[in-house]
């Protein structure tokens, strides 16, 4: 770390973590007489400042002891490489979390845990504290004596406040965006059920070979509302520089010069990344890991596109070293579609949907981005915020 931190204001201190902040201890009858608050590994986030989730045990035979607003630091890969740590908020003083957890506290009157929570958020850190676990591959710890003796640079009180309320400020940034885009995702997976069982008019529904759908729908064989075909080989080696997409089972993976299927179109995860549904609105190269829709059969492409996606067609895969989609076990199947009209309109409607969850995925990056530069420079004195006067800032 002597790189990262070789530069830091005069004001500020360089020594071991140790010297600065506290393991928290568990103390004698320290446990429930039931309902004891327990937090799993599981409840521990990623990129989020709180851990609130909790479960009720009558008892804890096997727990780290943990108190409110301590920091829940993972000693064990892959959490800890993972980077998944988080401060304790729960409606207890006290109870226990995963054994896999480290809990610090800062010590008073020279440290304020939330800045630890920032500063271990540096890869530099995590990656020179990753080089030193203990244990065999795969099930490696951090040991809290190597945690101890790591030095880091540490401002003065009033500075460590006011880095911590403004990286605090952006994460909230980021985790409000973060829930809008989960919350309007929620709300598309409910449309779309809507949608392609009810239809968009709440029409009377009449019986069917395959159940209730709305009168004026009709019932085709899958293969009679869109046609699926293999993709054709394309090996790194022969793709020659150009802007057109290759699209393999996932998405794109490389540029080629040439193009074998025209826009708009789609394909379906063949092998790999199976039943994944890709869009594209320029002209591509449908690669053999995916099967590219070569008849739409007059039905509208982005209906097509999100009726896909809803019939989830990764059911389908079989194979168990390499999943490989089958199109043989669905292309006889019976579904229900709905008219040209209101295919457009749900389209249109589910479209509206992606491009807000498009646009708030844009700014969580924009924050993101802007996150982990303020981090390096405020973490390492290069932008100082120690004379900015934070008026909402609580003590």
């Amino acid at each position: 770390m002597k790189n990262l931190f070789s530069h830091i204001p005069d004001s500020w201190e360089y020594d071991k973590i140790e010297n600065f902040y506290e393991y928290t201890k568990k103390p004698r009858n320290s446990l429930y007489n039931g309902n004891i608050p327990f937090i799993p590994m599981d409840s521990i986030p990623l990129d989020r400042l709180f851990v609130s989730d909790y479960i009720l045990k009558q008892k804890v035979s096997s727990g780290t002891y943990i108190e409110n607003g301590d920091f829940l630091l993972a000693k064990i890969t892959p959490s800890f490489e993972n980077g998944k740590q988080a401060i304790v908020d729960i409606p207890f003083s006290s109870g226990y979390a995963t054994t896999e957890v480290i809990p610090i506290k800062g010590i008073e009157n020279k440290s304020i845990i939330l800045y630890l929570f920032f500063l271990l958020k540096n890869p530099e850190l995590r990656k020179s504290l990753a080089g030193k676990m203990e244990g065999s591959t795969g099930r490696q710890r951090l040991s809290k004596t190597v945690l101890s003796d790591t030095r880091i640079p540490l401002p003065p009180l009033p500075e460590q406040r006011k880095i911590a309320y403004t990286l605090a400020t952006i994460q909230k940034a980021i985790e409000k965006q973060e829930e809008i885009i989960k919350t309007t995702a929620e709300l598309k997976k409910a449309m779309m059920q809507k949608f392609f069982t009810e239809g968009l008019h709440g029409e009377p529904q009449k019986e069917t070979e395959i159940g209730l759908v709305p009168e004026s729908w009709e019932v085709v064989k899958f293969n009679d509302f869109c046609t699926l075909k293999r993709g054709k080989d394309l090996t790194k080696e022969n793709f020659v520089e150009g802007n057109i997409p290759v699209a393999g089972s996932n998405g794109i993976i490389g540029y080629h010069n040439t193009s074998n299927t025209k826009a708009p179109g789609i394909t379906v995860g063949r092998s790999g990344s199976c039943g994944k549904v890709t869009y594209y609105n320029r002209n591509f190269w449908a690669h053999n890991t995916s099967l590219v829709v070569i008849d739409f059969h007059k039905n509208d492409k982005l209906f097509t596109y999100f009726y896909l996606i809803h019939m989830n067609l990764s059911r389908f895969k079989s194979g168990a070293s390499v999943p490989t989609l089958d199109r043989n076990q669905f292309k006889e199947m019976q579904i229900g579609v709905p008219g040209l009209n209101e295919q457009k309109e749900i389209a249109v409607f589910l479209s509206t949907i992606d491009r807000k969850i498009e646009f708030h995925s844009k700014k969580k990056e924009k924050i993101n981005s802007l996150f982990k530069s303020l981090l390096n420079q405020l973490m390492t004195g290069q932008l100082r915020v120690n004379n900015i006067d934070f008026p909402n800032m609580e003590d």
